[in-house]
C-alpha cells in the first residue's frame, strides 16, 4: 500500500502539481532569483534539474539550455517554454553539451543536490565548470540543516522528498572540491512554509 507520504512525492513528479505546490510555497516574489541569480539579459544559462522550466517565467530573454530526469517534466517544459529555449532528459552526465564547453555565462541547480549522493554532486559541479566561461558562476540552492535552526524549519526540511539533506557545510565542502571560489548563505526566510536554504555561489575564476 502506498503511504500518504510516498503518494504526495509521486504527486510532485507530476508538472501541474509541482507548479502549483511551487507557486503556494514561494509565492509571486522569488527572492533567490532576484538577490542571487541576478539575471542579465541575452546571457546564456545552463539549468540542471529543470524541472517543467517555470523558471523562464521570471528570466529575460536568454539563450536557455534546461535538462531534467523526469521526462513528464521535460515534456512540459517543451510544450510550454520551447521557443524559449532547449530541453534535455538526463542526468548530470549528459553528454548534449559536449559541443558547448566553456561557453555558459550561468549555471543553476535549484533544488538539486539534495537529490544526489556525494558522489553524484561532485560529477553535477564537474558538469558545471566544464560548462562555464572562465569568470562564469554557477548557483546552487537546497534545503539544509544549520546548527540553531527553528525546530520546525528543520522537520519541514527533513521531510523533504530528497535523501540526501545535507549539513550548510556539506554542501559547501562539495562544491569547493570542483571550483576555486565557493560562498555560501543560509536562509530562513525564502519560503511561505518554514524552511532553511543554503545557497551556493561557485565562481570558475580565471
Amino acid at each position: 500500500m502506498m503511504k500518504v507520504r510516498d503518494g504526495i512525492y509521486f504527486l510532485l513528479t507530476l508538472p501541474s502539481v509541482y507548479r502549483l505546490f511551487r507557486r503556494i510555497v514561494v509565492g509571486d516574489g522569488y527572492v533567490y532569483l532576484s538577490e542571487y541569480v541576478r539575471p542579465v539579459l541575452g546571457e546564456k544559462v545552463l539549468d540542471i534539474g529543470c524541472g517543467p522550466g517555470d523558471i523562464l517565467e521570471d528570466l529575460p530573454v536568454v539563450d536557455y539550455l534546461g535538462f531534467d530526469i523526469n521526462p513528464k517534466y521535460v515534456q512540459a517544459a517543451q510544450k510550454r517554454f520551447g521557443r524559449r529555449g532547449r530541453f534535455f532528459c538526463g542526468d548530470v552526465g549528459l553528454t548534449a553539451i559536449d559541443q558547448e564547453t566553456a561557453s555558459f555565462d550561468l549555471v543553476l541547480a535549484t533544488g538539486v543536490l539534495h537529490h544526489l549522493n556525494d558522489d553524484h554532486a561532485v560529477s553535477l559541479f564537474k558538469l558545471a565548470r566544464k560548462a562555464l566561461k572562465p569568470g562564469a558562476r554557477m548557483l546552487t540552492i537546497d534545503g539544509c540543516f544549520v546548527r540553531g535552526q527553528p525546530k520546525l524549519a528543520r522537520f519541514v526540511v527533513s521531510r523533504d522528498r530528497g535523501q540526501y539533506v545535507r549539513e550548510a557545510a556539506e554542501y559547501e565542502k562539495l562544491a569547493a572540491q570542483v571550483f576555486p571560489q565557493v560562498k555560501s548563505s543560509v536562509r530562513h526566510d525564502l519560503l511561505r512554509i518554514p524552511y532553511t536554504h543554503v545557497i551556493l555561489q561557485c565562481d570558475n575564476a580565471k
